[in-house]
C-alpha cells in the first residue's frame, strides 16, 4: 500500500517523538515521565584547592638547616687484633706467599700515607687502623638545626653507640658536635655544634593542625648520599606500632630510607611536623610506609633536653589495661573509653592518694582519656611533683581524686612480700557450671584457685586458665563460690549482662567480663 506524502510526515514525526520519549525516559528515569517534572540531582563534590606548582622553593630555604649526622664509636681491640702481633698473622706457615695472599684479603700492605691509601690512591677493603683508642664509624643518620647557635635534633637509635659526632651541612662542610641528651622513650637526641658561625634553623609546627592527606616533604640522608628531598603526603595519624608506651606517630608516604632517621619532615610552610624514625619494610627499603615522631611531642622532649640533658616525667605508679565492651558493660559505662587499673603499686603515688584495683581514669585534669596509651601520654607531659585531678569511675559513678605526681623510675620495680603463709589443706572444688569453671579456696585463704576450665565457655574464650586466682568481682572480695554466685545475681538484678573478675597469674592482675547466666 502506498502511503501518501503527508501521511509519511505524520508518521515520521510520530515515530521521532516516541523515539525522544524513550530517550529521556532512559536518562532520567521513569518517574520523570510519570510526574512529568525533571528530578533535582545533588551536586557533585568540588574542592577549591591551590594546586602544588612544586617544592623547590620549600627546599630551598629548609634544606640549609638539614644535615648528615656521622657517629663514632671507641671500639675494644679483641684477641683478633692481635696487640703483640703487627699484622695479626704470627700463626701463619712462615709462607711468604701465603702471608702476602692473607695480607692483601684483609686490607694490610704497604702505604703510602697514614690515611691508608694504596699506590692506586683508594683505600684497601678492611684496612684496619693501628691505633685501638681512634673512633670508627658506627652508624650515620640524619639532623637538623633548632637554633642558630647549633642544637640540632636526631634520633636516639642514630647516637646511642657513639663517643664522637660529626655532622656534615648541605654545602659540605663538617663539624664537630657534643651529644647534649638523649631520651629513649620516645627517640629523641640533642647534639650541639659549637663555633662555625650562625646557622640556618627552622621552627616546629603546630601538628594538630595536620590534616591526613596534607603534602608533605622529607629531607634527609639515606644510604649515606647527602642531602636528598623525596615528597608525599600525611596518610594517617595516632598510629602505634609498639616503639614505647608514647606512640602517637604521623604516618607518610614519602620515601623515607636507611639514613633518613632523625630527619624533618615539612610542611609546605617550611615548618617541621614530624622526625623520621621508622619504617615498615618487609623488603629493608621504602614501600611508601614511614612513622614520623610528631612536633608537639618532638618540640617538648627537646625542649627539656637543651634545658637539663634528661626528660623528667610523672609517674602514677598503677598497671593499667583497656577497657573492652564487656568490662564497660560490667561496671556500666556508656563506652569503653579508659584505662581500667589492674593494680596500684604499694609505693606509687597513685595508692596513696586512693586509686584502687578495679578503678578506670576517665579524665587527667579534665581531658579525656581514649585508652591506656592516652593515659601514659597525658601523665608523662606533667612533671613530677604536680598535684593532678585524676577522674575515675568507681562503683557505678564518677568522682575526682587529687594525685602528687611522682618520678617515673628508671626501671620497673617489683614488690615484694616477706610473709611466709602456711599452706591450707586442699579444699574440694566447687562447680560454676554458669561460668563453666571449676574453682577451690587458695592456699592463703585469700581469693579462688581455678581448677578447670570448659573449652567451650565464655571464661575460655576469655583466656581464663587452671590456677588463675580470682580474687575480686565487681570490687568485691572473694572468699569462697558463694560470693561469685551473688555478685552475678545483683548483677542480673541491676539488668547488667556481665560480672568483672580480677585475675591474678604469676603476681600479676587484670581483669576480665564474664556474662552473666542467661535466663
Amino acid at each position: 500500500m502506498n502511503i501518501a506524502p503527508n501521511s509519511y510526515s505524520r508518521t515520521r514525526s510520530r515515530l521521532l517523538a516516541a523515539a525522544a520519549s524513550v530517550a529521556v525516559a532512559g536518562v532520567i528515569g521513569v518517574g520523570a515521565l510519570t510526574s512529568g517534572t525533571s528530578p533535582v540531582l545533588a551536586d557533585a563534590v568540588r574542592v577549591e584547592a591551590p594546586q602544588v606548582q612544586g617544592f623547590a622553593d620549600v627546599v630551598e630555604r629548609v634544606s640549609p638547616a638539614v644535615v648528615s649526622v656521622k657517629v663514632k664509636a671507641k671500639i675494644q681491640p679483641t684477641a683478633d687484633d692481635g696487640s703483640d702481633d703487627q699484622d695479626g698473622l704470627d700463626n701463619l706457615p712462615n709462607n711468604p706467599q701465603l702471608r702476602r695472599f692473607f695480607k692483601e684479603f684483609r686490607g694490610f700492605g704497604d702505604q703510602n700515607s697514614q690515611n691508608g691509601q694504596n699506590d692506586d690512591g683508594h683505600r684497601r677493603f678492611g684496612n684496619r687502623d693501628r691505633n685501638n683508642d681512634q673512633p670508627r664509624p658506627v652508624a650515620q643518620g640524619s639532623g637538623f638545626f633548632i637554633s642558630d647557635d647549633g642544637y640540632l635534633v636526631t634520633n636516639n637509635h642514630v647516637v646511642e653507640e657513639g663517643t664522637a659526632f660529626t655532622v656534615v651541612t648541605s654545602d659540605g662542610k663538617e663539624l664537630d658536635a657534643k651529644l647534649v641528651g638523649t631520651d629513649p622513650r620516645t627517640d629523641l637526641a640533642v647534639l650541639k655544634v659549637d663555633g662555625g658561625g650562625k646557622f640556618t634553623y627552622v621552627d616546629f609546627a603546630d601538628d594538630s593542625k595536620v590534616r591526613v592527606g596534607d603534602w608533605v616533604v622529607a629531607v634527609g640522608n639515606p644510604f649515606g648520599l647527602g642531602g636528598t628531598v623525596t615528597a608525599g603526603i600525611v596518610s594517617a595519624r595516632g598510629r602505634d606500632i609498639g616503639a614505647g608506651p608514647y606512640d602517637d606517630f604521623l604516618q607518610i608516604d614519602a620515601s623515607v630510607n636507611r639514613g633518613n632517621s632523625g630527619g624533618p619532615t615539612f610542611n609546605l610552610n617550611g615548618q617541621v611536623v614530624g622526625i623520621n624514625t621508622a619504617i615498615f619494610s618487609p623488603s629493608g627499603g621504602s614501600v611508601g610506609i614511614a612513622f614520623d615522631i610528631p612536633a608537639s611531642t618532638a618540640k617538648q622532649v627537646v625542649e627539656d633536653l637543651m634545658k637539663s640533658g634528661a626528660v623528667q616525667r610523672g609517674w602514677l605508679g598503677v598497671e593499667i589495661q583497656p577497657v573492652t565492651s564487656d568490662i564497660a558493660e560490667s561496671l556500666g559505662l556508656k563506652s569503653n573509653n579508659g584505662a581500667l587499673v589492674s593494680s596500684a603499686q604499694d609505693d606509687g603515688p597513685g595508692k596513696k592518694a586512693g586509686i584502687t584495683a578495679g578503678d578506670v581514669i576517665i579524665q587527667v585534669e579534665g581531658k579525656d582519656v581514649a585508652s591506656p596509651k592516652e593515659l601514659a601520654r597525658l601523665i608523662g607531659a606533667y612533671s613530677p611533683g604536680k598535684l593532678v585531678d585524676v577522674t575515675v569511675w568507681r562503683d557505678g559513678k564518677s568522682q575526682t581524686i587529687k594525685v602528687d605526681l611522682g618520678k617515673l623510675p628508671a626501671s620497673d620495680k617489683q614488690a615484694s612480700n616477706d610473709q611466709q603463709q602456711q599452706p591450707a589443706a586442699p579444699a574440694k572444688p566447687d562447680t560454676l557450671a554458669d561460668l563453666g569453671l571449676k574453682v577451690t579456696k587458695s592456699e592463703n585463704g585469700k581469693g579462688l584457685v581455678v581448677t578447670d576450665v570448659d573449652p567451650d565457655s565464655d571464661a575460655a574464650d576469655r583466656g581464663i586458665q587452671p590456677g588463675d586466682i580470682i580474687t575480686a568481682v565487681n570490687s568485691n572480695e572473694v572468699n569462697g563460690a558463694d560470693d561469685i554466685t551473688k555478685a552475678m545475681t545483683e548483677a542480673v538484678k541491676s539488668g547488667r549482662k556481665a560480672v568483672l573478675m580480677q585475675i591474678t597469674r604469676d603476681d600479676n592482675n587484670r581483669f576480665v567480663a564474664l556474662p552473666v547466666a542467661k535466663g
